[in-house]
């Protein structure tokens, strides 16, 4: 995730009209941690204590052994309503940006 808060202004206009939220196991302290250390411009959302419930809502879907999918991210548009939902970014490959900028983009033009 620190590669794409360093892209994050230049590759994707600064997600205007969007929200990224990414969505981990992680108790909300640890990610709170983390993004005060990292000072990430984006959301992180905990589903540690709803046992992936918060992230099947927003159309995830969950590993076999029930934790939610690596690195989800969520991509939410200007109306409120999800518009992508990336259940593996893979931050060290540069199609997983491309596929990233393809969804903001579409939706921030909506």
């Amino acid at each position: 995730m620190r590669a794409y808060r360093d892209q994050y202004a230049e590759l994707f206009n600064e997600g205007r009209n969007v929200v990224l939220l990414g969505v981990s196991n992680d108790s909300p302290e640890e990610l709170a941690s983390w993004l005060k250390d990292e000072d990430f411009p984006f959301l992180f959302g905990s589903d540690a204590e709803n046992n992936g419930a918060s992230y099947e809502a927003f159309g995830g879907g969950l590993r076999d052994n029930g934790m939610v999918d690596s690195r989800a991210v969520i991509v939410v548009g200007p109306d409120g309503r999800v518009a992508k939902v990336i259940p593996q970014f893979n931050q060290v490959d540069p199609a997983a940006y491309e596929e990233l900028a393809a969804a903001i983009d579409a939706t921030s033009a909506s």
